[in-house]
Order: C-alpha cells, then sequence, then structure tokens
C-alpha cells in the first residue's frame, strides 16, 4: 500500500470554521467561488508540510487555526525513522496523525503520532510524503539555480553520485587554496607570530614541566617548612597507638589495652564474651600496621633545609611559566601543545608553500575531473528531459511547441577565487558544479529557443510547467501531488487535456487539484466544494464532498454561472462523460519513464 493522505481536518483558518476533507487515493479536486476559502485548503498543507505560521490566517474570534492530516500506509523505511526518532507512534490501525496549529499571536505547534515536535520534523516528513505545487513554485522554476536543480533531481543518481565527490573533493581544494592563500598575504604576520610561538616552546622546553609537578611541589613545600609541627603530630599519634616510648605504664597505648582487653576475654568464662576476642585480635593487627608506619614517617621527617631551598627554587621556574602561558603546569602544557599544532599550519617557508601549491593543484586535477563527469551526466539528463516535457506538451494542445535544456559551463576570470580550469576552459567551480542550465522554448519549429519565461505567453507558461512538474513527479518519491491553479490563464481544449493529464498522474500518485476549471474538475474521482455562507452576520466556509448529481450542478456553476438551465447542466453532463470515457479506456496504469526506475 502506498502513503496517501487519507483525511484532513481544518479549523479555524480564514472563511473555514470547521472542515473536514476526506481524500480520494487517486485524482481529488477543489473548487468553488472566488473567496469561498480555496486557498485555505493550501494554506492548511503548506502548514501542515512544516511551512511559515502566519497570525493573519487564523479566523477572527477563533484564538486558535488547527490542521491536522491521517496518512495511510506510511510503511517505507525512510518515514518510520523519522516518526520513531521524533518519539511518535502510527494509530493501531496504522495510519499516522501529524497535528500543526497556530495561536492569534502567531506561534505555532506541531505534533507528530501523538508526540509534540519541532516543526521541521513537519518538514522533513512532508519532503518524503507530498509536494506542494502552485504559481509561486513556477515563478521559482525560471530562475537558472532551479532549473539545474530539476535537471538533477530528474537526473537522480546518474548526477547525485558524480556530484556529491565533486564537492567532496572540492571542500578540501577550497581549504588548502584558502590556506594557501592566507599563508602568502599574511608571511610576514604569520613569521612574527610563529617566532613568538618558537620562543614560548623553546622557554616551556627549557623548563621542562611535568604534569601536576607545582600541586606536588606545593606539598613538599609544606612539609619542609612544617617538619616540627608534623613531627610533633607524628610522635602524639604514635604514643596514642603504642604507647609512650618509656613505657610508662600509666600510659599504655591503644595497643596495650587492646592487648589488656584479649587477655580478659580470652579467660571468660562465657562463650559469648570469649567469640569477642577474635575481633579485637584484628583490630590489634591494624593498629600494629598503623604503628609501623607512623615508625617509619618520623624516621623520614628530618628538617632538610637543603631540600626547601630546592624545592622553593623549582616553583620558581615553575611560577615564570604559569604567570606568562596559563594558570597552572597542565595549562602550559596545553598552550605547548596548541602552540605546536599552530606552528604547523604558520610555515611560511619556501618549502612549505610549495607543497600547499603542489597540493592545490592536484586537488584541482581531480575536481576538474569530478566536474566534467557531472557535465557530462547532466547533458544526457537535459536531452531525456526535454523529450521527456516535449512529449508531454503535445498532449496540453501545444503539439508544434519542442523544450530545450541547455548545459553550459559558467565561464570566469583568474580572478575568480573559485576559477577552475575543465577541459581547456577556466570555469567557476561553484558548489553545485561548473553548469548553468536554461530551459528554453521553441514555440514552432520554425521559432528560435528563447528562455521560457519570454517565448510563453501566460497560459502556454503554465502548460509548460505543468508538463514539467508530470514528468518530475515520475522521478520524484514523494506520493501525494498538490497543484494549486497550476492551470491558470488557460481554457477551452488546452483545459481538458490539463485535467486528462492529472488523471493520468493519478494512476500512479495521489493528486490534489484546486481549479476553478470545470474542464479540470470533470476528471476527478472525488469532487471537493469549498461553499461559503452566512450567518448572524458571520461569513463561514465548509467543505462538502459532491455527488454524481452535485457535481453536475458545480460543473455548470463553474462553466458560466448558469447551474439552474438546462443548457449549463447539459455542457456539464457532457463533461462529465467525456472524462468517464477517457478513463475508462486508459484501463492500463501509465508506465513511469526510465528515471522513475533509479
Amino acid at each position: 500500500m502506498v502513503p496517501v493522505l487519507a483525511e484532513m481536518r481544518i479549523q479555524g483558518l480564514g472563511v473555514i470554521e470547521d472542515a473536514l476533507l476526506e481524500l480520494h487515493p487517486g485524482f481529488t479536486v477543489v473548487t468553488g467561488e472566488t473567496g469561498a476559502g480555496k486557498t485555505m485548503v493550501v494554506t492548511g498543507l503548506h502548514l501542515l508540510s512544516g511551512g511559515r505560521a502566519e497570525a493573519s490566517k487564523v479566523r477572527n474570534g477563533s484564538g486558535r487555526a488547527s490542521v491536522e492530516g491521517r496518512f495511510e500506509g506510511v510503511f517505507a523505511e525512510h518515514v518510520a525513522r523519522i516518526v520513531a526518532d521524533a518519539g511518535g507512534e502510527p494509530d493501531e490501525d496504522g495510519s499516522l496523525i501529524t497535528l500543526r496549529s497556530v495561536g492569534s499571536d502567531g506561534r505555532s505547534r506541531a505534533h507528530l503520532g501523538g508526540r509534540s515536535v519541532p516543526v521541521s520534523v513537519l518538514s522533513d516528513l512532508a519532503d518524503r510524503l507530498l509536494a506542494v505545487h502552485g504559481q509561486n513554485d513556477q515563478l521559482r522554476l525560471l530562475r537558472p539555480s532551479e532549473q539545474r536543480e530539476v535537471l538533477d533531481r530528474f537526473a537522480g543518481d546518474d548526477v547525485a553520485a558524480p556530484l556529491a565527490a565533486y564537492r567532496a573533493v572540492r571542500d578540501e581544494w577550497l581549504a588548502v587554496v584558502t590556506e594557501l592563500a592566507e599563508r602568502t598575504s599574511r608571511s610576514r604576520e604569520m613569521a612574527q607570530q610563529a617566532d613568538l610561538l618558537k620562543h614560548g616552546l623553546d622557554e616551556i622546553a627549557a623548563v621542562d614541566p611535568q604534569p601536576g609537578e607545582d600541586a606536588e611541589l606545593a606539598e613538599q613545600v609544606k612539609r619542609l617548612t612544617a617538619t616540627e609541627e608534623l613531627r610533633t603530630a607524628a610522635s602524639g599519634a604514635q604514643a596514642a597507638v603504642s604507647g609512650a616510648a618509656d613505657g610508662d605504664p600509666d600510659q599504655p597505648g591503644a595497643l596495650g589495652l587492646i592487648g589488656e582487653a584479649r587477655r580478659r576475654l580470652a579467660s571468660a568464662d562465657d562463650s559469648a564474651l570469649r567469640d569477642l576476642e577474635p575481633r579485637l585480635a584484628e583490630a590489634e593487627m591494624l593498629l600494629n600496621d598503623v604503628g609501623a608506619e607512623l615508625g617509619g614517617y618520623l624516621d623520614g621527617l628530618e628538617a632538610d633545609p637543603a631540600r626547601l631551598e630546592q624545592v622553593l627554587a623549582r616553583q620558581a621556574e615553575l611560577k615564570t611559566l604559569t604567570r606568562k602561558y596559563a594558570a597552572d603546569v597542565d595549562g602550559v602544557l596545553a598552550w605547548a601543545e596548541d602552540a605546536r599544532t599552530r606552528l604547523e599550519s604558520m610555515d611560511t617557508s619556501e618549502e612549505a608553500l610549495a607543497a600547499l601549491a603542489a597540493r592545490r593543484d592536484e586537488l584541482a586535477g581531480r575536481l576538474a575531473e569530478h566536474a566534467a563527469v557531472v557535465s557530462r551526466a547532466r547533458a544526457v539528463a537535459a536531452a531525456e528531459l526535454a523529450g521527456a516535457v516535449t512529449e508531454e506538451l503535445a498532449g496540453l494542445a501545444m503539439g508544434a511547441a519542442q523544450i530545450e535544456v541547455t548545459v553550459r559551463r559558467r565561464g570566469t576570470d583568474p580572478s575568480d577565487p573559485q576559477a577552475l580550469r575543465v577541459e581547456g576552459e577556466l570555469v567557476h567551480a561553484g558548489s553545485s558544479g561548473v553548469d548553468d542550465v536554461e530551459l528554453m522554448l521553441k514555440a514552432h519549429p520554425a521559432a528560435p529557443a528563447m528562455p521560457v519565461h519570454k517565448a510563453a505567453s501566460g497560459g502556454e507558461l503554465s502548460r509548460v510547467m505543468l508538463a514539467i512538474e508530470v514528468v518530475l513527479a515520475d522521478a520524484d518519491t514523494v506520493q501525494t501531488l498538490v497543484f494549486d491553479e497550476v492551470d491558470a490563464g488557460v481554457g477551452g481544449r488546452a483545459a481538458i487535456e490539463i485535467g486528462r493529464r492529472l488523471a493520468r498522474l493519478a494512476r500512479t500518485h495521489q493528486v490534489l487539484v484546486v481549479t476553478h476549471l470545470p474542464q479540470v474538475a470533470a476528471f476527478a474521482d472525488r469532487h471537493l466544494v469549498v461553499d461559503k455562507g452566512t450567518a448572524e452576520g458571520v461569513t463561514r466556509s465548509d467543505v462538502k464532498t459532491l455527488e454524481k448529481s452535485e457535481r453536475v450542478v458545480e460543473l455548470a456553476r463553474m462553466l458560466a454561472g448558469m447551474e439552474s438551465t438546462e443548457s449549463g447542466r447539459a455542457h456539464a453532463e457532457e463533461l462529465l462523460a467525456v472524462a468517464d470515457a477517457d478513463k475508462q479506456a486508459a484501463v492500463k496504469p501509465r508506465k513511469k519513464g526510465k528515471r522513475a526506475k533509479r
């Protein structure tokens, strides 16, 4: 089961107070009078896709607008990973609920699978599940950078793989180019900095500090300057443990007292008392050890003025470093390590600069090879894209028109810091390669090829954009495609062809179209109408699913506002009959193109 948007509920958005849209897995059309709120359906989809939230879209008096979508069949691994990472879970029936709400203060919240998530998560999910194509998208497609992106999307891995390799080498190449330029232009300044770093390293090396040495010396100084106090403390402790040195029986010490206690318990006539004697024996052993260690400490505790002088001199040496480089010895050692690293990047000798230049040239050669591969792949894909779009135009009442997709390298001059020589030509090595891509249109075989926005009229431009979107849909990974008045400026036979194309597209994708053309609406599998009404001075819009008889009335209204006339109904019924016959004749699903299989 492919993923589809099964339902969308809109509350408090624009003129829509509360509406539920039940979408067909094939072709769903949304119509309605001007101002009824059709655009709010697309606005809701933009919000659900993580788009920008605007407080002005919140219905007056509602306080908050919300859009909830229920997706079915979202079992793909990349979708499941997004949901799992966000902590969300599908419903018991396997459907996935997404929610976006916007307050009257402009703040928005997003939920996925029952969990609050950042809005960016909805955007990531929408990239996998649905694509919204509106008139702004058409205008954006006229930009050269967007046209290159269209071609790359159509080409798939044929361009994506070499382009990724190109970008990896380009990052390394730019880093070397930048470093070489910096070392060359700042050689004097860097040489001065290097001298200072070398002086510091030499000074530190002469002292040769050891990790933690300053703390260790501080302890030694404390001990050497307080010998008598330490001797008194250790002697008193030893007397308390082992008894007085003169053997005074009145001061037996802890060992003597424990020995007396052991003798008394051992001779007791009660087994309970005798059982305590081994525990005193353990204490006696422990005290013997402590007494021995205290004795050893006292033996080694001697006033040593010479040693104290040595330690104080060493402390003074270390303080010369800690005053200059860091607060303690460990910090000084860290500064030295950082200085050595910085010195490696400050080598401005002829040998170092020559090595960098050689590395730059070697990377430039590799980069040029990758750029050439990308250009060739784009040229092949450009021919295929042009042929596919031209074929689509033939079915949109533009049979004489031809699309050309040109791929040209972007020339530059030697002053460009990103100049690269590719197959003898000096070009600009941008992040997307060295090519400029442009869509050209020949209105008829004898006409010159011109940029599409100059060669096409308003209606023709809409058809060209629709043809591109249909071709890209075959190469796209998303299943749900939304078209917002993509048929603007089109009528008559061309409008019927647009409806027929969208119906064919709906055999492999879920298609949702907002339109004002009855010729397009007639081809839909499900017809939703946004109906505006006024009650108690308040304008409200609702969304209704039309039955067949109701579709006749709506199509008649769209034709000429004549839903109550026989001629209007007859024309509407004729449109529906033409659409039904066309869909029944095309029983086989349309196969996706070569690029869609990649």
